[in-house]
């Protein structure tokens, strides 16, 4: 299950990054990545309840995220890690059965493994200090 789960995020993270890089509905953008790649069923749903959330709630998400970051505004990141922390920040959110720990590990090696050298470091800061504020029992607006 914890492999399934590790494909969904990286095919999470790659339509993500679409959907950001091209005027394309997010259906759409699910399609065209299923019909070039073969994944099983659990994380073809896995990555697109990821993926329809993360992008659906991306306002909301990108204010936390704003609000964690104290020198980089949204604009400015790269779009691999807006995409990693966008799909990181909603698994934190909305998928209470996954261990806050795991959701931030795997948003780590994602940076590691498809952003810049600095891209889990600068990852894992945004999310411990948001996950902090999530876990001092801070609604959503006050942590933004």
């Amino acid at each position: 299950m914890m492999h399934q789960r590790r494909k969904a995020r990286e095919v999470a993270l790659q339509v993500l990054y679409k959907l950001d890089i091209v005027d394309i509905d997010v259906e759409e953008a699910l399609t065209l990545f299923w019909q070039n790649f073969e994944a099983t069923d659990e994380a073809k749903e896995f990555s697109s309840f990821l993926v329809r959330g993360a992008w659906e709630k991306r306002g909301e998400i990108d204010d936390l995220i704003s609000g964690c970051s104290e020198n980089w505004s949204i604009s400015r990141m790269s779009k691999v890690d807006k995409s990693i922390l966008r799909l990181s920040v909603f698994e934190l959110l909305y998928c209470p059965d996954v261990p806050p720990k795991v959701t931030l590990n795997e948003a780590i090696e994602l940076g590691k493994t498809f952003g810049s050298e600095n891209s889990g470091a600068f990852i894992n800061g945004i999310l411990d200090a948001l996950y902090a504020r999530l876990r001092d029992g801070k609604t959503l607006e006050e942590t933004t």
